[in-house]
């Protein structure tokens, strides 16, 4: 925190990120009017005192759905991650600390998923999987993990010759302790960065999903489906497809500030 409190465009970062989440979370009550309440003497209208962003096609006000909306992007980005993250970390330290016909079987697994395209990788096990948040995050969960695990695996590869780890060998200390409190802890600093950098990546390829149906449904308020629902009205009423489009370019970007702060603070080779 010492070193990330130095780079003033990574706080930047992590400050707009933080009052995202607190007005997600608050969102149930501090929105000016119900998500799903439709005022239909207001449809199209632009943005005003008494509608901030402008009311959508069916007169719900579009302030109120972008900010419980994020409820979902959100946490779409942060679970997906977390699931993704724990069993890249766990087929990775496998697969890093043993070696040899070990590794050489999981990376070749890992070459069959990875040789799909991560996009329609994600789109296949929606489609199979029917659309819907839970869904949603089970198809963007899948996709990270090999890349999640192949880091790991090389820090690992790196870390396990080292003098300490013969030390704790020489006392007899068991594989899972050596790999839990001697490699993860001097391992995982990659991970962090990825796994933020990873966040702004699944935000924006949920709503990818949904823009095409196969994520969050309407009239469920995620970014990516409320840029689908107003597309066909992007001429009559761009703010309809303005506001859901800012908030998740500046979530991305916020995550992005974040995760090339938190790379140079945790690099040993890029401190001061």
């Amino acid at each position: 925190m010492k070193q990330l409190k130095k780079n003033k465009v990574a706080m930047f970062g992590l400050a707009v990120l933080v009052v995202e989440l607190v007005l997600a979370l608050l969102s149930p009550w501090i929105i000016p009017y119900d998500y799903t309440a439709m005022d239909m003497m207001n449809c199209f209208s632009g943005p005003s005192a008494a509608h901030f962003f402008g009311c959508d096609d069916m007169g719900r006000d579009i302030f109120s759905r972008v900010l419980y909306g994020g409820r979902f992007s959100i946490s779409i980005g942060i679970i997906a991650v977390a699931i993704s993250a724990t069993f890249g970390i766990c087929i990775g330290a496998v697969a890093g600390y043993f070696g040899g016909q070990v590794d050489n079987i999981i990376m070749r697994l890992l070459d069959i998923v990875q040789a799909i395209p991560g996009m329609l990788l994600m789109i296949v096990i929606s489609a199979v999987l029917g659309p819907g948040f839970f869904n949603t995050i089970i198809a963007m969960s899948v996709g990270s993990i090999p890349g999640m695990a192949r880091m790991l695996r090389a820090q690992m590869m790196k870390e396990r010759d080292n003098e300490y780890i013969e030390a704790a060998q020489s006392i007899n200390c068991s594989k899972c302790r050596i790999i839990i409190n001697h490699l993860l802890p001097n391992c995982i600093s990659p991970i962090i960065v990825q796994a933020t950098m990873g966040v702004a990546q699944t935000i924006t390829m949920a709503a990818g999903l949904s823009f095409i149906g196969l994520g969050v449904q309407p009239p469920t308020p995620e970014w990516g489906a409320m840029l689908s629902a107003s597309r066909q009205f992007i001429r009559q009423a761009p703010h309809l497809v303005i506001f859901p489009g800012l908030a998740i370019a500046v979530t991305v970007l916020a995550l992005n500030l974040l995760g090339d702060g938190l790379r140079d603070a945790l690099d040993p080779k890029l401190k001061n």
